[in-house]
């Protein structure tokens, strides 16, 4: 129980890693609050847990980044984590560099970046009371440049940059701020967009040879959100199997020669 009566906010809660992370909050005590567009879904996920409630954000309207906040605070008097799980891009126009429109990227950069200062400047206002956690979910791709979805890898750079700069000019108040940066990750997303071939490729990459799964990302959220991590701000933690780590040609001569 480590996070036993604590308050956690999660955004895009009701799916993959989001719903992994409100799962194993509630696990270890916390008092859950989902916060999704769906509300439907949301309402029927939380019946089946104890202590979790749902708040209405839709990643489109700003404003609703400050009223789940104060929806949150409102009904359970206070905010002691926010995880900021909410990211975004369209793989069919986040392209490459020379092919992807301006306006897509500006875009997605915009969505994905608002929806993690938003959200942290509207819980500072509360968490300055008492202190709280901070965790944005990033991407190994805002460390490890791609060939395509260039948007989406700026975004999570930022959201990277962004963490720190957050650490560093609210640690006077007491709030910690670190990021979680999933690899390859084995949710529904995954397997809907990716084939086959191209997560086999992305494997050969991978150190330990196989996806993470979205329980691996909620530990180690469960980590930052804890006091266990009372001393840790500023952070950027992969949890990627070891993605990025060996030579670019690691994939290539794995296994061909056990000198390598």
């Amino acid at each position: 129980m480590r996070l036993k009566d604590k308050i956690v906010l999660v955004t895009a809660s009701t799916r993959g890693i989001g719903l992994a992370i409100v799962k194993k909050c509630a696990q270890e005590g916390a008092r859950v609050y989902m916060a999704a567009r769906d509300m439907d879904r949301a309402r029927e996920i939380a019946n089946t847990f104890t202590g979790v409630k749902c708040v209405y954000n839709d990643a489109t309207k700003p404003e609703t980044f400050s009223s789940m906040v104060e929806d949150v605070v409102h009904d359970a008097g206070g905010i002691d984590v926010l995880v900021n799980n909410f990211g975004t891009s369209n793989p069919t126009k986040d392209l490459d560099f020379a092919n992807t429109e301006p306006q897509v990227f500006l875009d997605t950069v915009n969505l994905n970046l608002r929806s993690v200062f938003m959200a942290s400047q509207a819980a500072v206002k509360h968490m300055a009371k008492q202190g709280g956690s901070i965790i944005n979910i990033s991407s190994v791709g805002g460390q490890v440049p791609d060939i395509s979805q260039v948007a989406y890898g700026t975004s999570k750079a930022a959201i990277n940059h962004l963490t720190k700069l957050i650490a560093v000019q609210e640690a006077q108040h007491h709030i910690r701020c670190n990021a979680v940066l999933p690899g390859m990750t084995a949710t529904e997303a995954v397997e809907k967009h990716l084939s086959t071939d191209f997560r086999n490729l992305f494997l050969r990459h991978i150190p330990l040879r196989r996806m993470g799964l979205p329980e691996e990302i909620a530990e180690a959220v469960c980590y930052f959100a804890s006091d266990a991590s009372a001393y840790t701000t500023g952070q950027i933690l992969a949890v990627s199997g070891g993605f990025g780590l060996a030579t670019p040609v690691y994939g290539d001569l794995k296994g061909k020669d056990n000198r390598r």
